[in-house]
């Protein structure tokens, strides 16, 4: 299969394997765009969002080979930032728990049982399944200042593997200008030739040569793929925004022990 979420704990520990050694428990980077589309004939305020700009959401999780695990298109951008995600069939299934994932157990070295996550960034609810950054600026030599270098160096592959098709694929170089209805299975047949090009050994050092992709260098910064080379901010896929959520405070205790964690590996 070119795309296929995992059905059993044990096909998620695969994944996890790939991302174990800069992040454990992880099980895939989380993200959401708008897919902007041409004003659509007839639809009012239904697909218009706080850009001012028409759009659906595509909302994907990517494993640390730079391919698609699951892809949910076609909500309406008109939603706000704050429900936009909660709306789609993704969160869905990992907030209801139903997608299966390993037992909790402790982290290397740890007692503490915590879940096995997904990456996300400010845009999401801290969740006990998805783990987002602290807010604000941290020290340099505090836990939280290095949970969210861990994170962010890891979650970098969710944006390459966005970044990438919009980049190759003129379709996405601008609003889409075809009918909506047909926005969702052009966007998944761009992810399926890209999960394709990626798997195929013949073809993935040719879609996405040496120096394709962003990454996190040894100081912290980050070195961008040329990829970018090719994308400009009118692309059709575009960011959705962070939004400020509470959080629980046995949430919390799960990101800090996350936290702990990772700073003491340094």
């Amino acid at each position: 299969m070119l795309m296929e979420l995992p059905q059993t704990p044990q096909e998620w520990l695969i994944i996890e394997e790939g991302f174990r050694r800069k992040y454990p428990h992880c099980v895939g980077a989380i993200d959401g765009k708008h897919i902007v589309v041409q004003c659509p004939a007839h639809s009012g305020s239904e697909f218009y969002n706080y850009k001012g700009t028409y759009s659906i959401v595509l909302m994907a999780l990517v494993d640390s080979d730079y391919r698609f695990i699951f892809a949910d298109i076609g909500g309406q951008g008109r939603i706000s930032d704050g429900g936009i995600l909660k709306n789609t069939l993704l969160w869905q299934k990992i907030d209801s728990n139903i997608i299966n994932l390993p037992p909790d157990t402790p982290l290397p070295g740890r007692q503490m049982n915590v879940p096995y996550v997904f990456l996300g960034d400010g845009a999401f609810a801290l969740h006990k399944h998805v783990m987002k950054p602290f807010p604000g600026n941290h020290d340099i030599d505090t836990a939280e200042h290095t949970f969210n270098q861990k994170l962010s160096s890891t979650r970098v592959i969710v944006e390459n593997v966005f970044g990438v098709p919009t980049s190759v694929y003129r379709i996405f170089k601008n609003p889409i200008e075809i009918n909506i209805n047909n926005v969702p299975i052009i966007t998944k047949t761009c992810i399926l030739l890209h999960n394709f090009l990626r798997k195929s050994e013949s073809s993935r050092n040719i879609y996405t040569p040496p120096g394709t992709f962003d990454y996190i260098a040894m100081d912290g910064q980050l070195v961008n793929g040329t990829w970018r080379q090719d994308h400009t901010e009118s692309s059709g896929i575009r960011t959705i925004p962070n939004v400020a959520r509470r959080t629980s405070s046995n949430i919390s205790e799960i990101r800090s022990e996350f936290a702990n964690y990772l700073h003491n590996l340094n």
